[in-house]
């Protein structure tokens, strides 16, 4: 089975498809698998192979996603202003880094640091 993110004008991925293996061409699974979809779809053409383990593309894609053509990667959105895009995860990282003492934190934005989560 193969994945394949189906991207809006802005190459924001609007939902992912699952392509089973015996539509596909193994010498060009990703042309075989847009073709596939385009048929399937009614002529809707902007697809992108993602990898359910990050192979290709760096991550899966997920709704709300963006495909990045520069980088050849999917990037998921920026959950707060201050992270930054680790280049060669596509992944955003908190500019300080998550605590490794066991206990669970949240982002806090406005003083941007990580506080504590307490069971209460």
């Amino acid at each position: 089975m193969a994945h394949f993110a189906k991207l809006d004008e802005n190459n924001i991925v609007l939902d992912v498809n699952v392509v089973n293996n015996d539509v596909l061409d193994t010498s060009n699974e990703e042309i075989s698998g847009i073709a596939f979809l385009t048929n399937w779809s009614g002529g809707y053409s902007n697809w992108k192979q993602t990898s359910y383990n990050g192979n290709i593309r760096k991550n899966f894609a997920g709704i709300g996603y963006k495909y990045d053509a520069m980088r050849d990667a999917f990037i998921p959105p920026q959950p707060w202003s201050s992270w930054i895009l680790n280049e060669n995860t596509c992944r955003w990282e908190a500019p300080i880094p998550y605590p490794t003492d066991g206990k669970l934190y949240a982002w806090f934005e406005t003083n941007k640091q990580w506080i504590a989560v307490t069971n209460s």
